[in-house]
Order: C-alpha cells, then structure tokens, then sequence
C-alpha cells in the first residue's frame, strides 16, 4: 500500500495553495496517496481545525501522516512539529491544532493548560533542520515551502527525529469539559457546527449516560425533550448523539445554527426531566 497523506487547511478551494501543497509532495514523492480531510476551515479557525481533525483521523490506515496547515503565526517564532503518535504522524504548526491528538494520550491537557506535556506514548520534534526545506522558503507560505516537504520525507520513511530536536511539550487549546450542576444537569458549550448546520458538543455519550432518566435538552430559550435516534426522526429541533460520539443539536430539514442563532461556545444544559 502507497503512504497515505491527508490534509486539513483553511486554503479554501478557489485559489492554488492546496494544488502548490500538493505539487511540493508529490514531486518528492509521487507514490504516495493524498486524501483530503477539509480545506474549508474558517480562515485562521485554530479551535475549528483542531476539532475537525480530532474526529476524522482515526478513521485512516495505521501509519498515515496528517499535515495540517491552519497557520496565522505563520512566518513568526511559533515552532513548526512532527508529532508521532504510536497509529499516525502529523505534521502542523504549535498552535494547538492537535489539541484532539495529545489530549487522546496526554490526560494533562485541561481546561487552564495552553502548553501541555506529552503522555509516554508520544513524540514530538521541532521542524528546524532546513536540509528538508523547499527554497527559497516564503516567509507567508509555510505550508509549501516547509510541512510539505517535511510530511513528503517522512512517506519515504525519514525518522522524526531527522528533522530537528525532541520537544517534550506542545501548545494546546484550553479544551472546555462539561461539568455536573447540584441537581444533576450536566453543563456544556458547543465546540463546532458543521456544514449542515448541526451544533456538536463537549458532552459525550457517556455523560448522558450516568443517568437512567428521560433527558431535557435546553440550548437559547428552546428545551428539546429527548434523545433521537437519528436525524430523522421528531419534528424540528432534534438532540441525538453523533458520530463524534457527542451530544449534537440538529434541525429536520434544515440548520439548527440559523434556528437558533447559534455559535461556537454557546451552553447547552441536559436535565433529567423529572
């Protein structure tokens, strides 16, 4: 099987930048297959990016290396990295754009925490050697010029530590956790909203399930009661666990996010009934 590369940016799809990151890897090698995670990330959307790729690159074959370029520091002292992960490598900026990926291995990452250590089971180095460069190197366009080549040395097997120092720490995101009120109601914000306008939480599965009762759901001034199963099923507002395993507000036929005027960091409360 070919090495697979996938890419998550914020280059939208109207311009050349994915194609330019594209054309560096493949020119240094044209055997490996690149799959597109998202490119329509809002411009500059750090916390949408880290959510994004949090969700999607479980989903690859062992050994994928994820580049993920969402890059406003770019040209500034912030460090660029490869992180290895014992199923994946990915390659970014130190911006917490894998904030999802050490959280999955580093439990220290919380709430107050914007540089976290890293959990034994991964490594970490910064991207300074500049052997592995294209030049000239932009000082605005990182992405071609420096995590292209480096996550295209890495498919033709080259070792992180190939690329520059170890680092014990990466910069992460205060990642916001639901929390449990004195009656019982479990307290959360939503941490994305996708395309279809569905809003998807920081309330997992498994904090619905700590109680056997029927479920209210209060987001804005609206309380829906119960839990779908799909988005199919009721009429109107609709609260079901997703995909990501979250607790997801979700419109028949339409966008939860223009029904409600929502946006990210809005709370979103689950009560028993009662």
């Amino acid at each position: 099987m070919s090495p697979v590369i996938t890419l998550t940016t914020d280059f939208g799809l109207t311009d050349a930048y994915v194609a330019a990151v594209k054309g560096v890897i493949l020119g240094i090698n044209p055997e490996v297959t690149l799959v597109d995670i998202c490119h329509t990330i809002n411009p500059q959307d750090i916390a949408g990016a880290a959510f994004v790729l949090g969700t999607a690159y479980q989903s690859f074959p062992e050994g994928t290396i994820h580049l993920v370029v969402v890059d406003p520091g770019v040209g500034s002292q912030r460090r660029a990295v490869v992180l290895r992960t014992p199923s994946s490598d990915f390659v970014a900026p130190d911006n917490g754009v894998l904030s999802y990926v050490v959280e999955q291995s580093s439990p220290e990452v919380t709430e107050d925490k914007q540089l976290s250590e890293l959990g034994p089971e991964l490594e970490a180095f910064a991207i300074t050697d500049s052997r592995f460069w294209r030049t000239p190197v932009s000082p605005t366009f990182h992405g071609r010029d420096i995590f292209a080549p480096v996550a295209a040395h890495l498919s033709l097997n080259c070792s992180p530590a190939d690329f520059g120092e170890r680092v014990t720490s990466l910069v992460t995101l205060p990642l916001t956790r639901p929390y449990r009120e004195p009656d019982g109601s479990v307290v959360g914000h939503i941490l994305y909203i996708d395309s279809f306008g569905n809003l998807i939480t920081n309330i997992t599965a498994r904090e619905l399930r700590t109680t056997s009762e029927p479920l209210n759901i209060h987001v804005g001034n609206h309380t829906i009661h119960g839990l779908s199963r799909t988005y199919a099923e009721g009429e109107g507002l609709l609260a079901l666990v997703g995909s990501s395993n979250r607790l997801e507000i979700s419109a028949k036929g339409g966008s939860a996010r223009n029904l409600l005027n929502a946006k990210v960091g809005d709370k979103v409360r689950v009560s028993p009934q009662g």
